[in-house]
């Protein structure tokens, strides 16, 4: 691995690791509808500038009610609902929890685009569940609080898979950055039903949440995405896409570093647990489509 792909897949797991502490500091001080609105109004302005820059195309009419669509599930729904979660949810195990988005995403795939998901990838669901049972009794506080945290971010995983499940069409008409770039403005659009009452807590929060909100505007919902590309396009989209799994490990150590929250044992357990059973069904998943690949070349 060269230089400047280790850089890049470093920025992935770290930035986007750092995201669900950057949520736990923020709403000290912030609302989680407050939060994800002005955390994606930050980063939809920086995103507006890079594609004036890059001189980046307006998408098709005809696609605007899809990728409206898009933007509603995989950014107000996903950061809405993840933010909400990580009320009652620490931000070591809100990742652990979001880390079974590949295997949501592969079940949708099942259901809406008839595709195949062959029994590793069953058991590797039924391990990764099984852990994040096991993180729930790890919880250490109120299981009512704890369990109304978990469906939230729950929505969030799911609305993010069905992002990820139905995006493959237009990312290959724009392309990565692009068409990142229109769902982001999609999803702040919506989420502009939140913005009163947002100027009041900007004047009354701290400015260590208020600093955690930028940061999550600036860094992981920009940055990641553009070393995504990156590595998608010059190692392709499965080693991209690996470097995923280890965005809990990077959440956990940065929340017990910089947030204190040093996770139970059960609820490291139940992780690893999670993590191995997502691993599982991933690495299915993976074999089927090189060997796809491999199979359209040959013929």
């Amino acid at each position: 691995m060269n230089g400047k792909l280790f850089v890049a897949y470093s920025m992935i797991i770290i930035a986007w690791g750092s995201a669900f502490p950057g949520i736990k500091a923020a709403l000290e001080s912030y609302s989680p509808e407050h939060l994800a609105l002005f955390r994606l109004l930050i980063g939809s302005i920086s995103l507006i500038i890079f594609a004036v820059v890059k001189k980046i195309n307006l998408p098709d009419l005809r696609d605007i009610p899809f990728i409206l669509l898009l933007g509603f599930l995989g950014f107000m729904t996903y950061h809405t609902a993840l933010s909400i979660g990580e009320e009652t949810v620490s931000a070591g195990m809100a990742s652990l929890f979001v880390s079974t988005t590949p295997i949501i995403s592969a079940i949708l795939a099942v259901v809406f685009l008839k595709e195949k998901f062959h029994k590793t990838g069953w058991i590797g669901s039924l391990i990764a569940f099984l852990g994040v049972a096991i993180i729930s009794f790890g919880s250490g506080i109120p299981q009512t609080a704890y369990l109304i945290g978990v469906i939230f971010i729950l929505i969030a995983a799911i609305g993010e898979s069905f992002y990820f499940i139905f995006q493959s069409n237009y990312l290959k008409k724009y392309g990565f950055i692009p068409f990142t770039i229109y769902t982001i403005l999609a999803g702040t659009l919506f989420m502009l039903i939140f913005l009163p009452g947002l100027g009041n807590e900007i004047a009354t929060a701290s400015y260590s949440s208020t600093f955690s909100v930028i940061y999550l505007g600036l860094v992981p919902t920009v940055l990641p995405y553009l070393a995504m590309a990156y590595v998608t396009e010059n190692a392709g989209a499965l080693a991209a896409t690996s470097s995923l799994y280890l965005t809990p490990v990077a959440a956990i150590v940065i929340s017990w570093i910089f947030l204190n929250e040093v996770p139970t044992w059960i609820s490291l357990v139940g992780g690893v647990i999670t993590l191995v059973g997502v691993s599982i069904s991933s690495m299915k998943i993976k074999k089927d489509d090189v060997f796809s690949d491999f199979m359209k070349k040959s013929s």
